[in-house]
């Protein structure tokens, strides 16, 4: 067992860790943000009270329900020339007619006609004047100079049905909904449009899948309650989403012409996607489902052009995995199943929570040069490499994405993913071997993975009985979250410009791309790139509940974030503390892809040079010396767990206090303790069972469960999210009501416009099921629609950003 005998507590650490490299510049930074006594004044600490601001970015997922002959996806593929040419390449003997049948398969076999990120077109005078402008000054190459458009222009407007008809993606959808809702009928009054055309610009044209961002910050002037602030926000936006697609499938008369769209939160690539990325080529894969970019941003041709740099990035990349999982002996032999040439990673979607500090952001912009941005970039490397010791408290307690694998599946070089960018050839075959020891893979007691040939793998594991396995957050192993230093270039370090060396290092390994964004679990957020200084938190997959899962993570997140603060201010922690190595880095995260994976214990080296986690294991219970791994000490994911809430619990013990978190530990502690009843994964397998009809995941196959999955996110899941959206709408309304109840302001004017008379509350009463099912009309949607928009006003007016 790991034990640092001479320290009581984590707080109280040997002179020399906090006093070494950097520590007159951590002492010049902890005066000039005013931190007292060593770091205990929890009144001026960086995220403490009154500093945390919060905003969360929502990626989302599309379906358009229909025929193949009437939805887009469908109507493309088998239009294309790609399929034309592939046809006739088999007639003539020259390509494989299995291949056309198998296309021509997917196409036919949609019993449930659910088309997963399929565009929609609609006529194009049905949008209203204003909408209609909208979406000219998108075409735009520049929309700041609106002088030449996109080359690319002519893909959104075509002829179908001999109509000129607008063809786009459900993400740009939703903005041109919101414009034609506030520009539609009698006169909207000015509080409302202007609201309107402020907020389209949170509704981005990214990657696959819609993404929207908060309509304003919410700041800690409502302690205790900054996690639930973010959650009301987020279901605010949430259900303007719903509104908003319920709106452009009746006016744009979507449904009518047999595409009904749908927009819910589902965290990874959907199944019929995977299949149809197999059968075809991956330009062709780009085609059909990269997002043009139409909004969001002022080029949006040259983001579009980034976007496909990332996917053949990426889909490279997840190929070089195979090199290095034969380095590290997991491919011992030479017959493997080659993953595809196109990668669906980008339409994995997930939740990012993004943090700001008033106080750094404050003096970052005074630019008085006694904070600068090296010490914002020292002190925020160092304070990211301590929070990644805390991520795992999050996996499967506040958010989730259970995927089931049939015994067929079980090929590394599948199975595994990004894995092998991310973590050092120990840790990946110590993980290896416990996953497989985890799964129903054994025959006669040892472990067996499929050989290779589909139809060979699929008799095998029906004769044996090998059911394969489930992991609670797939999405975590489906991306590249956080690729692995390397020797010469860490990527924490403290340094000024380390992230695009590393980038240099990965791209000559074929694992990045110097141009690209560089990805990790939790990225800074600097003063200089963004104009606020913080973190942003994307370990986040499928909340079960967006109210009871979202809110305490948030807060969780702001309290670890203050606490690491403290660790780095004060001297605790330094960068020495946490060695900048591949080793010491990949050491740290096995532990959080092990609970991704869903693994019951994890190895650390008995002399790790990482003291941090040293102290952190002399707190947790059930460790020993491993048989297999001698030199290596054994720890339970659970007792890992544990000992993390307890540091939080003792070392944060003020900040708790001080920021009203009680409830947030004892919420912590319930999900650690009964995992099954309490955390967000017992609560998606509740309604995924339900759902699939199984008791456990490992009951039905792989398709059934996943097709369960599925479903569940775009029905119940998706009923339920609006529910908790339409209480805390029907909850704004009444204070909305009640507080401009007989004034004349512009508010109290607005109001009365939208419902002539009629009370908000009682009005959403009336029409609250249809909305529920989806099928409210479109003269109840614009009034929902500006009745929701007086509420955000009012709430960023609330935070000074109206």
């Amino acid at each position: 067992m790991i034990a640092i005998t001479e320290l009581a507590g984590i707080g109280r650490l040997p002179a020399r860790a906090g006093r070494k490299a950097g520590g007159a510049g951590l002492a010049r930074v902890r005066d000039r943000i005013e931190i007292r006594g060593a770091g205990t004044s929890v009144d001026t600490l960086p995220f403490g009270v009154g500093d945390a601001t919060a905003g969360a970015e929502n990626e989302l997922l599309t379906i358009v329900n229909g025929p193949s002959d009437q939805v887009d996806l469908a109507r493309e593929v088998v239009e294309s020339n790609y399929f034309k040419n592939l046809s006739r390449r088999a007639a003539a003997g020259d390509a494989s007619k299995s291949l056309v049948r198998d296309i021509e398969d997917f196409l036919a076999d949609n019993r449930e006609n659910a088309w997963e990120n399929s565009w929609v077109y609609f006529p194009a005078d049905l949008m209203t004047p204003y909408a209609r402008d909208v979406f000219d000054g998108d075409l735009y190459a520049d929309k700041r100079e609106r002088s030449i458009r996109r080359a690319d222009a002519g893909r959104f407007e075509i002829q179908r049905n001999g109509m000129r008809c607008i063809r786009i993606p459900v993400s740009y959808l939703l903005k041109l909904a919101l414009a034609d809702a506030i520009s539609v009928g009698r006169e909207t009054h000015a509080a409302i449009r202007s609201m309107g055309e402020r907020l389209m610009r949170h509704f981005l044209n990214d990657n696959t899948s819609p993404e929207t961002f908060s309509f304003h910050t919410v700041g800690s002037s409502v302690e205790p309650g900054l996690g639930r602030a973010l959650a009301d926000e987020t279901l605010r936006r949430f259900l303007l989403v719903q509104l908003l697609t319920m709106y452009a499938n009746d006016k744009f008369e979507l449904r009518s012409r047999g595409q009904e769209a749908l927009v819910c939160l589902a965290p990874h690539t959907p199944t019929r996607q995977k299949r149809l990325n197999e059968l075809v080529a991956d330009s062709f894969y780009r085609d059909l489902f990269m997002s043009p970019c139409l909004s969001g941003w002022d080029q949006g041709q040259a983001k579009h052009n980034y976007m496909i740099l990332c996917h053949e990035v990426l889909s490279r990349s997840r190929l070089n995995t195979m090199a290095k999982l034969r380095e590290s002996g997991i491919l011992a032999r030479n017959l493997i199943t080659l993953p595809t040439v196109s990668n669906t990673s980008l339409a994995n979607n997930g939740t990012h929570i993004s943090l700001g500090s008033r106080r750094l952001t404050a003096l970052m912009a005074a630019g008085a040069g006694e904070f600068t941005a090296e010490d914002e970039k020292r002190v925020g490397d160092l304070v990211v490499k301590i929070v990644e010791h805390f991520l795992p408290l999050f996996v499967g307690t506040y958010s989730a994405a259970p995927y089931r694998l049939d015994f067929r599946d079980f090929h590394p070089e599948l199975v595994l993913g990004f894995l092998p960018h991310e973590l050092d050839f120990t840790h990946l075959r110590m993980l290896w071997r416990r996953w497989k020891g985890k799964a129903d893979l054994k025959c006669f007691g040892v472990p067996l993975t499929p050989f290779g040939p589909r139809q060979l793998d699929r008799f095998l594991g029906t004769a044996l009985g090998l059911r394969g396995d489930w992991i609670p957050d797939q999405r975590l192993i489906d991306y590249l979250v956080a690729p692995l230093s390397t020797d010469h270039s860490p990527a924490l370090d403290g340094t000024l410009g380390n992230d695009s060396r590393l980038k240099r290092d990965l791209a000559e390994m074929g694992v990045f791309d110097p141009r690209m964004s560089f990805y990790s679990l939790y990225r800074q957020r600097r003063f200089e790139q963004m104009g606020f200084c913080g973190f942003e938190g994307r370990h986040y997959s499928q909340f079960g509940s967006i109210a009871r899962d979202m809110a305490p993570a948030t807060d969780l997140q702001r309290l670890i974030t203050a606490l690491a603060y403290r660790y780095v201010l004060s001297g605790t922690v330094t960068h020495a503390d946490i060695p900048d190595t591949p080793e010491v880095e990949s050491e740290r995260r096995q532990i959080f892809f092990g609970a991704a994976i869903g693994i019951p214990t994890f190895f650390v080296h008995g002399r790790t040079p990482n003291r941090f986690l040293q102290r952190i294991l002399s707190r947790t219970g059930r460790t020993r010396d491993s048989h297999r791994y001698p030199g290596r000490t054994r720890v339970y994911h659970l007792e890992y767990r544990r000992a993390l809430t307890t540091v939080l619990e003792e070392d944060a013990a003020e900040l708790i206090e001080a920021l009203g978190q009680a409830e947030t530990i004892r919420d912590l502690r319930h999900r650690i303790e009964s995992p099954d009843k309490d955390s967000a994964l017992a609560s998606l397998l509740a309604g995924i069972r339900k759902e699939g009809g199984a008791s456990s995941p490992l009951k039905v196959n792989a398709e059934t469960f996943n097709a369960a999955t599925e479903r569940y996110y775009r029905g119940p899941q998706l009923k339920a999210f609006t529910g908790e959206a339409l209480d805390l709408f029907d909850r704004d309304l009444r204070e909305l009501d009640a507080r401009v109840a007989g004034g004349d302001d512009e508010g109290a004017v607005a109001l009365r416009s939208v419902l002539n008379g009629e009370t908000p509350a009682s009005f959403l009463a009336t029409v609250r099921e249809t909305v529920l099912e989806g099928k409210a009309s479109q003269s109840v949607v614009v009034k929902l629609v500006g009745l929701m928009l007086l509420v955000i006003r009012h709430h960023c007016k609330s935070e000074g950003r109206a």
